[in-house]
This record gives C-alpha cells, structure tokens and sequence, in this order.
C-alpha cells in the first residue's frame, strides 16, 4: 500500500486567500511552507489510485504527483475515482476538475450522496460531462487490492446542508488494510470527538492520520480576533485528542486537515516541539507513506 498526502491544510490551503494573521504572513513570505487543501492519494497496487476527498486545489495536486501521471495512452489516467469522508465543499468540489474523466467510481455515505444530489446537485452537473458510478461507503468493501472499511464518525452536516432532515452518519473515517503486506492505514480528517469503538480501530492501524485542524478550541479567535463559528466547526482540537494518541506510542501518528491559524504549522513553535517530542508528526504536502 503507497499513500501520497496531496494535501494536508482544512479549507482556504494554508496561506488562506483572504488572511492576514501572522502565519499566512509568514507563509506568503517564504518563511513558512505553503500547503495546498486536505486530500489523500492512495494505492493498493501501485497501478489504480484513488482519491480520498477531492478538494479544490486537486488539479494542482495531481500534477505534483508523479505517481498520478497520465499515460501511456494520450487519455488514460491511473486515477479511478474517490472517497468522500462527509459531504465538506473543500472535500467534494474538486470532482468538478475531474468532469472530463471517464469511468470515475465515487464512493461516500448514504446521506453524503443524497446531499449532493438534493442540497447541492454536484450529481447532475458532473453526469452531464462523464456519467459517474456513485457507491455507498457502508461497512467493508474492496478496491483496488485494498480491503476498505468506513468507520463512521459522527452526524455534522455541512452548512448547504443544515436544513436536511436525513440523519445518519455524514462523517466516516476509512480504514485501509493491504491485505499481502497486512499494513493498515486509518484516515480520520475530521473528528468532531473521540467516538465510541475508536481505541479499537487505532490500536489496529500501522498508521494513523487524524485531524489536527485546531490546536486548541480558543485558537480562531486568539488568530483573528473571532472566535465565529469553530464551536459548530466539528473539529476536536490537539489539545484533546493528544492525550488520546499518547496511549498508542507503537502506531505512527500523523495530524493532517490543519487550519491556517493552527501555531503548529510553524515547526519551532513550542505546540509543534511538544508534538514532535510526543513521537506525533505534522507532514508536509507531498508526504508519502507506504505500508
């Protein structure tokens, strides 16, 4: 199993376009790297590769990576679809980049795919360009020499969506086994908190990468001088979940989904040091993980 972090920051990429708190200065800067929207290239053979999200800066993304190079053929692309883990516009837009793909499988949960067919019709738009084959990511399922389990997380809708009346799990996390390595990856971008079971699925991941959005749940105000809307942002903060991944020190741990106001995009900062003395990393867009 081959694992490429296409892109490690929560909406708005890291500078975010229209901030100017002291990270996103030092960004534009130079002083600090830039990274591009949370999204995740995997493997299973080394030939199909799948998308987990598909953000807005998924062009980009794709033709930073070598491994998704089209080829041979002038049209072919080893990229055979995505997985949604909840029904974010930063995680599902940039399938509209990929309209002119063909055979494009999409897999999501049963109230992800009703959203964006009733609340926000991203179905019909992209059936007008390339026909999409949309499947319910429910339980176990196989893809690409990849057994993939999705794990559900919790109900938050987005904000297009907060009408809905549908209930159920709009926020999975997955859970990728290679099954002739037998290396397990678990991929967790959004936590709103540390649900039941979940102890379980860590202990049996090799890797980990769990949303790091928020250091702390004062952070966007202490940043921007408004704290408008985090509460309601769905995102357990480092300060939480830290203590929780302390307890599996044989697991490597990897926070990813940062928000452009998390201080532990600067590296030297103290929160950054305690999490590299922790044995927890902050990649890098372009990261890759094999298993």
């Amino acid at each position: 199993m081959k694992a490429v972090l296409l892109g490690t920051t929560a909406g708005g990429g890291f500078p975010q376009w229209n901030c100017a708190c002291s990270l996103c200065v030092r960004a534009r800067s130079g002083a600090l790297p830039s990274r591009s929207q949370d999204c995740l290239a995997i493997s299973g053979d080394g030939a199909d590769w799948w998308l987990v999200n598909a953000s807005p800066d998924i062009r980009t993304q794709i033709t930073s990576c070598s491994f998704l190079d089209p080829g041979p053929g002038a049209r072919e692309t080893p990229l055979r679809g995505a997985l949604f883990t909840d029904a974010e516009l930063d995680h599902t837009l940039g399938l509209l980049t990929l309209r002119g793909g063909k055979g494009v499988t999409v897999w999501a949960p049963a109230p992800v795919l009703r959203a964006l067919k009733d609340e926000f019709d991203l179905r019909t738009v992209i059936d007008g360009y390339a026909p999409v084959a949309w499947r319910e990511a429910a339980g176990s399922f196989d893809l690409g020499g990849l057994r993939v389990t999705a794990i559900p997380i919790s109900g938050k809708r987005p904000k297009y969506a907060r009408s809905s009346t549908v209930d159920g799990d709009w926020v999975v996390a997955y859970r990728f086994e290679d099954p002739v390595s037998g290396g397990v990856l678990v991929y967790a971008p959004c936590l709103a908190a540390w649900p039941d079971g979940f102890d379980e699925v860590v202990a049996g991941a090799d890797c980990l990468l769990l949303d790091g959005t928020f250091h702390a749940a004062s952070e966007m105000g202490s940043a921007t001088g408004s704290a408008s809307g985090q509460a309601a942002m769905g995102h357990l903060p480092i300060t939480a979940s830290l203590p929780e991944l302390r307890r599996f020190p044989g697991v490597r741990r990897l926070y990813t989904h940062l928000n452009n106001t998390n201080p532990v995009l600067d590296p030297s900062s103290p929160e950054a040091v305690e999490l590299h003395e922790a044995g927890v990393e902050v990649p890098l867009d372009g990261t890759v993980i094999e298993l």
